[in-house]
């Protein structure tokens, strides 16, 4: 299969960052990528490929243009008003019920952010940039034919990030921004999410968009980040109103119970009749992740790539969570076999 993968992901140095003069800790760190690329290659999965610059506008798509900008902007603002470089972190949060948008660049931070764990550094915006011209790149080889399934070694990860909200580790959306660039023809495109935690941002994303299925197996949200998304009741609105499925699991979950939830997300894929898929891949539901809570094994694992390649759909796999680092290459290497020819 092929891979597409950027080091430029180095520049995001989450595991450099200090914070008020400490260390401040994120198991979000490089090391996360260069053990799955390390894995993959001595697996002799495929090539790995540099990405393409497809440019800004297909995130422009997804994204919206201040929040873009803000993004591309902002450590040099705030270098500027501090009078010393030093990465951006927000402590006031707006909720979308407070009043109109702001336009200084302080209260930007809180209005474009949802949460306080994920740092902006000087390289943040090249390295997400990086990971979606990534995802991109395994899009436009899914699109074109030269691969059945593509792999798109994406860091920091995307699928918490919306359309002008970043958090959790996300800062722009790779996998929603390869199923717009693989829907702009028209076609329909489901996004399979398998990340221990809820997509929020994909889901908002496309909530009202009837294009577009979103689908997701997570922790429940009652219990788990990011808390206030992730029901089984929210289904889409408006146009997109059935082009949302979630299925919230409990604490605990093993390889039986989420094989049998995952028949079900396969279901609505199937009905759903996409061109297109999408699939968002967190490795961090195997038992003991640090981030996560399920107890799914390797073999478990390998079963959920097995059945997902069964659908036998031309497919761009997105990497998002997945934090135990002696064993992520490993894992990723278990689901990416059943892709492989």
């Amino acid at each position: 299969m092929q891979i597409v993968h950027s080091e430029r992901h180095r520049l995001h140095a989450t595991d450099r960052v200090e914070y008020e003069g400490h260390p401040f800790s994120s198991y979000e760190v490089p090391a996360r990528a260069e053990a799955i690329l390390a894995a993959v290659r001595a697996a002799g999965l495929g090539p790995v490929l540099q990405p393409k610059d497809h440019g800004v506008e297909p995130i422009l798509a997804v994204h919206d243009e201040g929040f873009v900008r803000f993004l591309r902007g902002v450590y040099a603002e705030n270098a500027a008003y501090r009078g010393r470089a030093e990465p951006v972190f927000t402590e006031t949060f707006a909720t979308r019920f407070a009043g109109s948008k702001p336009r200084g660049f302080l209260a930007l931070k809180g209005y474009y952010a949802f949460g306080f764990g994920s740092p902006i550094l000087e390289g943040t915006w090249e390295a997400a940039y990086w990971a979606a011209q990534s995802a991109l790149t395994a899009a436009g080889l899914v699109r074109s034919g030269g691969a059945r399934a593509a792999y798109a070694l994406c860091r920091p990860p995307g699928h918490h990030a919306a359309a002008d909200l970043y958090g959790g580790y996300c800062y722009l959306n790779n996998a929603a921004i390869a199923a717009g660039s693989l829907r702009a023809a028209g076609d329909r495109v489901a996004i399979l999410d398998i990340d221990y935690h809820h997509g929020n941002g994909t889901q908002a994303i496309f909530y009202s968009e009837p294009d577009v299925l979103y689908a997701s197996l997570h922790a429940d949200t009652e219990e788990e980040y990011p808390f206030y998304w992730g029901a089984r009741d929210e289904r889409g609105e408006g146009a997109g109103l059935g082009s949302n499925w979630n299925c919230p699991l409990p604490q605990g979950t093993g390889d039986a119970a989420y094989a049998e939830a995952l028949e079900e997300a396969v279901a609505e894929v199937v009905r759903f009749c996409p061109r297109w898929l999408v699939l968002s891949l967190g490795l961090d539901t195997v038992a003991g992740d640090a981030e996560g809570g399920f107890c799914l094994t390797r073999a478990g694992l390998a079963a959920i790539g097995r059945r997902v390649a069964a659908l036998d759909l031309p497919t761009v796999i997105v990497q998002e969570g997945g934090y135990q680092l002696e064993r992520l290459g490993d894992d990723a290497v278990a689901f990416l076999r059943a892709f492989a020819p």
